[in-house]
């Protein structure tokens, strides 16, 4: 493996780092971007300048051509990254202007009692959404005060996003194989940074393991859920994503978590931490099958997030503890 080149420090300092390894004559070393360690243990994910500079081209050939893009993300991480990455691709004439935010700002944007905040987003040619499950809802609701939403769909591995609204980037492809989204193509990292049985066992037959369930309808992606997101209660496999979003449904839920934790009786009790307030009868009657619902709920006034604005799932599960 080559040298490498950690992503570290402010917005202008990433920029010029950027701009730097942008205009070397030949392939520079990689850049090694930090995961969010939403699911566990952070890696270190190596990204060439051949993968980004996929990402990047293909991203404007979809969304209608090179823009500016305005940072409202952390700079280190691979969402961030993109956004000086893609306006540096795009270079001074670009005009049009793109966005990218979590569902939590977008929420949070809608829910705000100045509405400057919505017409704001309504001003950009596109606002990218990733980073997490977009609520329908919150979507028609921004579509309809003329916010031009795009959902992506995607990881550090595959330079962020890699399926727009269902449907992957040029150059991509994806497939569910046993139930699980794997992709490939010219956006896919190089490896983790020192972990080379680590790497290997994330390609299946050069296909990227996203250990995301899925599947395909009419040509677009459909995510289910995490495989390692199943809670086993039971003897019932219990999709923890599929839970959360019928949770969701309830008007006293802003957000939620489902996380499943140790139970003498049930091997791991299914438990909804909510940012919000609800009852957990209620909450069990939007459910089915009836037997994935939870068995008890958690109420917060805020869910634990990582700095990139995700929940924090293993904090969540220590508060569901």
């Amino acid at each position: 493996m080559s040298s490498l080149r950690p992503v570290t420090g402010t917005a202008e300092e990433i920029r010029a780092l950027l701009a730097e390894w942008e205009a070397a004559e030949a392939e520079p070393e990689p850049l090694s971007i930090r995961t969010s360690g939403s699911t566990g243990r952070p890696k270190e994910v190596l990204l060439s300048r051949r993968a980004l500079r996929a990402s990047a081209d293909a991203t404007h050939a979809r969304l209608g051509g090179p823009g500016h893009w305005e940072l409202n993300l952390p700079p280190t991480y691979v969402a961030g990254v993109q956004v000086l990455f893609r306006t540096l691709r795009a270079g001074p004439v670009a005009t049009r202007r793109y966005l990218s935010l979590v569902p939590t700002q977008l929420v949070r944007a809608l829910r705000a009692d100045d509405p400057a905040e919505v017409e704001s987003l309504a001003s950009y040619d596109v606002v990218l959404l990733g980073g997490g499950p977009l609520d329908p809802r919150v979507r028609a609701e921004a579509e309809g005060r003329g916010v031009r939403i795009v959902q992506t769909y995607g990881m550090s591995e595959t330079c962020g996003g890699c399926v727009y609204d269902g449907r992957p980037l040029d150059g991509v492809e994806m497939r569910i194989h046993d139930g699980e989204v794997q992709l490939r193509g010219p956006v896919v990292f190089d490896g983790y940074a020192g972990e080379p049985e680590r790497t290997a066992a994330t390609f299946d037959d050069g296909w990227l393991r996203t250990h995301d369930l899925g599947r395909i309808e009419d040509g677009r992606l459909v995510i289910e859920g995490r495989s390692d997101d199943v809670i086993n209660s039971g003897g019932v496999k219990v999709p923890a994503q599929a839970v959360a979003a019928m949770l969701g449904a309830h008007d006293g839920v802003s957000d939620v978590v489902v996380v499943g934790v140790p139970d003498d009786e049930w091997g791991e009790r299914v438990v909804a931490v909510v940012e919000g307030d609800a009852d957990l009868d209620e909450l069990r009657d939007l459910v089915e099958p009836r037997t994935w619902a939870p068995r008890q709920v958690v109420t917060v006034d805020a869910l634990p997030r990582l700095a990139n604005g995700k929940p924090d799932r293993v904090a969540a599960k220590e508060l569901a503890r």
